[in-house]
């Protein structure tokens, strides 16, 4: 009998109470009667909730235009997938865009529920999947953006995310075993020096790491594997790193692990209060020893200790720009997509382009970056001239090129702000008006539950509502200190309450005092000074 079993249906919270009446997946068979009655005539918590089990959401912003969370697997598609995915958002005209994700995914605009049947069968004939992407299910999966392609890599993260992609899904089928956990979840998978997962914010993430043998096995070279993190998250209530479950596993026992925990998670996670649901608050009451114990329990054997040390020790690379893959005489090459947004049209030429110069392949980065492989050396030269990289740059500005921003007001109504026209224009702003030495990065978040990512940035800005003149604007709380890569952790707030109409001179003066940026033209800059040590 599992913790949950035992709680009463009175005790339960609402979404506790309506995953109980029906699981999320359910409404995988409901699809035609849905399209059938429109959307106004659904049941409402069908429409607002358990749609979001086949990666289907409703947005009040825009009502009756749904948006589409897809599952890309380490963040790789094929061309076929993105003219697949063009396909559905070239359909609705103005509203039809898509979004690359700070997991390594995208999201479609303006679907409309009439279309969900064509949608779902265009999808399953080129092997995508939307199933268990929102609410209390496990997130995309990520992995190395350069895995397979980088000379350099520990380990080659493709594989193993697929397993665990399938082990969760059933395949993209649908798996009840893990469509009702107390909250979402995130895993991530390092196989490079560089932290290119940002492992320290996913509720589950295995990093590199070498074990020395041990006795009869000492004189043998280490072998390779992975350390676990534990309880990394964003919210609205709380942000945490995630911290060393003091456990190394094989990597042929990662997606054992992942079950592991995921099923003490699933029993034993706590569900009264949706605010205190996701791993770390169960940690929290456990103690880390007991959660430990647990996993140890579900998995059927003891956990070997953790590595004294891991393999990041690499800066954080953005793959932007053209590299040497390890195969000889190939290339990939990182197209910056600023905030991440596409059009039908863009899509429908990455995927040419990815399939006239390279292998047909297409992978996204958790800046929302796009990298096209396997591009021989002869045809590098041409690729290059191609118009499409007049917009999509392999080479943009030191501010631009480490923008990151979630949807905003726009599209979703947990927003309190518009983002990503804003975070460009104030970037090309500041780019006109600097001389930069380094990269900033520079995430922009609609509210406190960061899908911009604020916490990890130089410069975060989170949105919330302020006051200017007596009347309510749009604001931004500034966050400083974030580190990705080697010794990751999170940045703190430092400012509250910017009108963001007030936002760029005080942003340009975060810029000199903190990064060494010069003003273009000598001019009177009001002094804002922030100690964020």
């Amino acid at each position: 009998m599992t913790d949950t079993a035992t709680t009463t249906t009175t005790s339960l919270n609402k979404f506790e109470k309506f995953k109980a009446e029906k699981d999320g997946l359910a409404v995988k068979g409901e699809i035609e009667k849905f399209a059938a009655l429109g959307w106004e005539a659904m049941d409402e918590t069908d429409r607002d909730h358990r749609l979001k089990w086949v990666g289907v959401f409703f947005r009040p912003v825009t009502p009756g235009k749904f948006m589409m969370r897809m599952r890309l697997p380490n963040g790789i598609l094929t061309s076929s997938q993105m003219r697949a995915l063009a396909g559905v958002v070239q359909r609705y005209g103005d509203d039809g865009n898509a979004d690359i994700t700070t997991r390594q995914n995208i999201q479609l605009r303006g679907i409309r529920i009439e279309d969900l049947p064509d949608i779902f069968n265009r999808f399953h004939a080129v092997g995508l999947t939307s199933v268990q992407s929102g609410m209390d299910n496990i997130r995309n999966i990520t992995g190395d953006p350069v895995a397979g392609l980088d000379a350099d890599e520990l380990y080659d993260t493709r594989e193993v995310v697929q397993q665990i992609q399938d082990m969760l899904t059933n395949k993209g089928e649908g798996n009840p075993e893990f469509s009702n956990l107390p909250r979402k979840f995130n895993i991530a998978i390092a196989g490079g020096r560089d932290n290119s997962v940002h492992a320290e914010i996913n509720d589950l993430a295995f990093v590199p790491a070498f074990e020395e043998g041990t006795g009869e096995e000492s004189s043998q070279s280490p072998i390779f594997g992975f350390n676990v993190l534990v309880g990394g998250f964003f919210s609205a209530k709380r942000c945490e790193a995630a911290i060393p479950l003091n456990a190394w596993v094989s990597p042929e026992d990662v997606v054992a692990v992942c079950r592991a925990v995921l099923e003490v998670y699933r029993d034993h996670g706590l569900r009264a209060n949706r605010q205190k649901s996701r791993l770390m608050w169960l940690i929290d009451e456990w103690g880390l020893e007991k959660f430990r114990q647990e996993v140890e329990n579900r998995l059927g054997k003891s956990l070997l200790p953790a590595a004294p040390k891991d393999e990041i020790d690499w800066e954080k690379r953005d793959h932007i720009g053209v590299y040497k893959q390890k195969q000889p005489g190939l290339n990939y090459v990182g197209l910056h997509i600023p905030v991440g947004r596409l059009y039908a049209e863009d899509m429908f030429e990455i995927a040419r382009l990815a399939e006239v110069y390279g292998s047909g392949e297409i992978r996204f980065t958790v800046e929302q970056n796009i990298i096209i492989p396997n591009i021989p050396d002869s045809r590098l030269a041409t690729f290059l001239t191609e118009p499409l990289l007049e917009r999509f740059s392999i080479d943009p500005g030191l501010l631009t090129r480490s923008l990151v921003s979630c949807t905003g007001s726009q599209f979703c109504n947990f927003a309190l702000i518009e983002t990503k026209n804003r975070a460009l224009g104030i970037i090309k702003a500041l780019e006109a008006e600097l001389i930069l030495t380094a990269n900033v990065r520079i995430h922009w978040t609609g509210c406190p539950n960061s899908c911009g990512q604020p916490q990890v940035a130089d410069i975060g800005l989170m949105g919330t509502k302020t006051r200017k003149n007596g009347k309510a604007v749009e604001g931004v709380d500034i966050y400083m200190g974030g580190k990705v890569g080697k010794d990751a952790h999170l940045g703190a707030c430092v400012i509250k309450g910017i009108p963001c109409e007030d936002l760029q001179p005080i942003l340009q003066n975060l810029l000199i005092e903190h990064f060494g940026a010069k003003p273009k033209q000598e001019a009177l800059v009001t002094h804002w000074s922030v100690d964020h040590n």
